[in-house]
């Protein structure tokens, strides 16, 4: 058994557990899945548990999306190097499409996590509070922001929170908040940022543009 077999146990675990639930997916289904022989006992050596692999899972899904954030915030792209609105529509849209990408992990948190409380902890201060972490710095670091004395924490906070709530509602509902499209909640989030900006600075347009998501 190479880690490859590993991360494929942990992938395709956390595949079912997004389709099924974690309560309705067998051990013998992740085996199989992963190219095992179905219960012949080959998850369990290399995890204890369902509940161990669901862990590994949740800890791989955080860690990656995080670092996908931080380095892509901190890219020319989305740093200093093009207008203001440009970086704040880019970090919006780069929000949304973490979210999609992760549409998985999503699932299982608000369905299946509050089963093991341990778990939740781990999500919240893996994941959650990075993530609006590295959103604090990212504002904190842009010339025009600079000596604003803005409370970027709780910036983050709403501004984040915001993309949280449309993604899911979208997601979820099976239809964006208030009948909204994606292109004009991205223009409207572009321009409650810009209103942060004292006087002048705040004027500039925030019109809907081509997603830099590729």
């Amino acid at each position: 058994m190479t880690s490859s077999t590993r991360e494929r146990i942990i992938e395709e675990a956390f595949r079912l557990f997004a389709e099924k639930g974690y309560s309705a997916t067998a051990v013998s289904e992740i085996e199989a899945a992963a190219g095992l022989s179905p219960g012949a006992g080959g998850l369990y050596r290399h995890f204890k548990s369902k509940e161990e692999v669901l862990a590994a899972a949740v800890r791989a899904h955080a860690a990656r999306t995080t670092d996908q954030i931080e380095v892509t915030l901190h890219s020319a792209a989305a740093a200093q190097l093009t207008p203001l609105p440009d970086r704040l529509r880019y970090v919006c849209e780069l929000c949304l499409a973490t979210m999609s990408d992760e549409a998985n992990l999503i699932r299982v948190i608000f369905r299946d996590l509050d089963q093991f409380p341990q778990l939740i902890d781990e999500f919240r201060e893996n994941l959650v509070q990075p993530v609006y972490e590295i959103m604090t710095t990212w504002g904190c670091r842009q010339p025009e922001f600079a000596g604003s004395g803005i409370d970027w924490p709780a910036i983050a906070t709403v501004l984040g929170g915001a993309v949280v709530s449309y993604w899911l509602t979208n997601t979820q509902l099976g239809a964006p908040p208030g009948r909204v499209t994606e292109p004009r909640f991205v223009a409207a989030w572009t321009s409650l940022a810009l209103g942060l900006l004292p006087g002048d600075e705040a004027s500039a347009p925030a019109e809907p543009v081509a997603s830099p998501i590729g």
